[in-house]
């Protein structure tokens, strides 16, 4: 099994489109980010784990699964980076090969001693936007398969005879 263990925040300041939308929302970056995460969880097979800092709020540690992916937010005192390195550790084993995904440099030295192998933020930002493209490729040729009617039916009338098909 392959495990992707995410750097969160390190993610939204390094992709563009998140960078953009965190100035202007915090957490509608920290969703798209998760529905990103989503996709990418479902097209490769590996169980994506996002972890956030949250070590500047009061509180306890929380976990949550968000589409799928689980979301963790780190206890107070701990960052990030101290809890991927954990899960790293706990994690990788000879059945499972942990991923981490994160530019910081320190870090990637040490998860490369747990075991886990690194993704830059750019590499995974690549390897998303080609599961985007290849799933945009995959619904478009979906679309062309379907049959067409054989009577050319106006927007208006399909809605009537879709809500008659449905009883209402």
């Amino acid at each position: 099994m392959d495990i992707l263990l995410v750097d969160g925040y390190n993610m939204i300041g390094a992709w563009p489109e998140l960078k953009k939308l965190k100035a202007v929302d915090f957490a509608a970056a920290r969703d798209l980010l998760i529905e990103k995460m989503a996709e990418y969880q479902a097209y490769t097979g590996y169980k994506v784990m996002v972890v956030f800092d949250a070590h500047s709020v009061g509180g306890g540690a929380k976990q949550t699964k968000n589409y799928l992916v689980d979301v963790i937010y780190t206890k107070e005192n701990e960052t990030a980076d101290e809890h991927i390195e954990r899960l790293a550790a706990e994690l990788n084993d000879v059945r499972t090969q942990v991923h981490v995904a994160t530019s910081d440099a320190a870090e990637q030295w040490e998860i490369f001693g747990k075991g886990a192998l690194r993704k830059s933020a750019r590499d995974l930002l690549r390897e998303v936007h080609t599961i985007e493209q290849q799933i945009t490729g995959k619904l478009e040729r979906e679309n062309r398969k379907k049959p067409t009617g054989k009577i050319p039916l106006s927007d208006e009338v399909a809605k009537v005879f879709e809500k008659w098909r449905r009883g209402g």
